[in-house]
């Protein structure tokens, strides 16, 4: 438990991923900017003040270079039980997100999303590289390096710096 995979992956932009719709989205269109990625659940007690501060962040420096990308995982607790679609309904309908919510992943475990497997051998956390619950951060740079990890109970807004720093407005 807890034990780094190997990753061959240098960069994010390496990954094609599937949207709520199981189409393929391949990562290097987020090429140049830079990313937040969360794995978002609808019936967790951080959810609402995740999302909203999430859309707010979203709202403030989208058109400076952020990309949001939510991955719904319903591995704690089965806190996102719907469909993809369910979950990125919730999201666009109650929270207003505008940022891309993707399918389903889990993100612990054998059978956890590539995508999340780079991640947390970039960046382990408290649990090492355990995901500890639903609303995990990972800021990854222009260049598709993760620079950071947050755990749940750091609200989006309190990495604002963070952010601003990575798009080069610090």
């Amino acid at each position: 438990m807890g034990a780094s995979h190997s990753v061959s992956e240098n960069s994010i932009f390496e990954f094609t991923v599937k949207d709520a719709k199981g189409r393929d989205v391949n990562l290097t269109t987020y090429k140049g900017k830079v990313l937040l990625v969360v794995n978002v659940a609808s019936k967790c007690g951080f959810t609402n003040s995740n999302y909203t501060q999430l859309t707010e962040l979203y709202s403030k420096y989208k058109d400076t270079g952020l990309e949001i990308l939510a991955f719904p995982c319903n591995q704690f607790l089965k806190q996102e039980p719907g469909s993809s679609q369910q979950a990125e309904e919730f999201a666009c309908t109650r929270y207003k997100a505008e940022y891309p919510i993707f399918g389903k992943v889990r993100v612990n475990g054998p059978d956890a999303a590539p995508i999340y497997k780079f991640l947390k051998a970039k960046k382990s956390g408290f649990l090492g590289s355990r995901i500890k619950w639903n609303f995990t951060k990972f800021l990854v740079d222009k260049e598709g390096h993760v620079i950071q990890r947050y755990g749940p109970t750091t609200s989006p807004l309190s990495i604002e710096k963070d952010i601003k720093t990575a798009l080069g407005e610090a």
